[in-house]
């Protein structure tokens, strides 16, 4: 696997979660992925709140609230070719400034086996904020911007090919909207500054299954030009543990490959702790 194919896959991975003990459980369920999507596409006509944000890779407009916080703690397991990459854990920071922005901070730790060869250390980070600039309420139109500075990595994790070695600039557009009874979330973005020039698509349609359970289907697209493209179809969902605490998984497989990128399986499992009060209490629902 060349250093390029590595790098690509850092950055596409790098809010994929998937918990150890999981692995074992959830890769033999690749079989299954191609026609539950299909089961999901099926009900979406009779279901409703779709969110994007954890466990996807796309994003959405919404923001946890004023001096809410909304922490996203998860593992991630991506498997292509001769490559078993890890993050364990991918910490996502998301604090509320008003009920319009939002504050975030992502950063991985990556455990790459390679070869039989294993390199750890802290993968790029994502400082970040989100302003949703347009709001309809719950069944009009949402849009929001969502730059995010994508750090270079330490000189230490460099040499290992564990992240981007330039400081890169991410502008995304997030939109949201339900018609009918089936609610989308879509984004588009950009990375400028430093390094390759990328751009990602990501679209997720999901459904409520009931009070506590929420499950979804995301198709995304990321695209290093002159390089490499992945085109990736997954499905995840949400449970609900309590109003503080929400159960957090995901499991898909690569449709399309092109240029230097590699086909692969990865999934996610993790926990959203929501707090309130600037974070003096856990969340106690609406």
């Amino acid at each position: 696997m060349s250093i390029e194919t590595r790098l690509f896959q850092v950055r596409l991975r790098d809010r994929w979660r998937w918990g150890g003990a999981l692995i074992g459980f959830m890769f033999p369920l690749r079989r299954c992925v191609a026609g539950s999507a299909w089961v999901i596409l099926a009900v979406l006509p009779r279901i409703v709140g779709a969110d994007a944000g954890p466990p996807f890779l796309t994003n959405d407009p919404g923001t946890p609230g004023n001096e809410r916080w909304e922490i996203n703690i998860g593992s991630v397991a991506t498997r292509a070719g001769n490559a078993d990459i890890y993050q364990v854990p991918q910490i996502d920071l998301n604090y509320g400034l008003g009920d319009r922005v939002q504050l975030t901070y992502e950063i991985p730790y990556e455990i790459d086996r390679v070869d039989g060869r294993t390199t750890s250390g802290w993968g790029n980070a994502f400082p970040g904020l989100k302003w949703r600039f347009l709001d309809e309420g719950e069944t009009g139109w949402q849009m929001a911007v969502f730059p995010q500075l994508e750090t270079r990595v330490s000189r230490r994790a460099a040499q290992a090919a564990l992240g981007e070695t330039d400081t890169r600039l991410l502008l995304p557009v997030e939109l949201a909207r339900t018609f009918g009874r089936v609610a989308v979330d879509l984004e588009a973005g950009y990375y400028t500054l430093q390094g390759p020039r990328e751009r990602i698509l990501g679209a997720v349609a999901g459904s409520v299954l009931s009070p506590r359970f929420e499950l979804d289907l995301e198709l995304y697209d990321d695209r290093v030009f002159g390089s490499s493209s992945l085109t990736t179809l997954d499905i995840g969902g949400r449970y609900r543990l309590s109003p503080a605490f929400i159960l957090l998984a995901l499991a898909g497989h690569s449709v399309q490959v092109s240029g230097t990128a590699t086909p692969e399986w990865f999934g996610y499992v993790g926990i959203q702790i929501l707090l309130e009060h600037g974070g003096r209490s856990l969340a106690r629902g609406e």
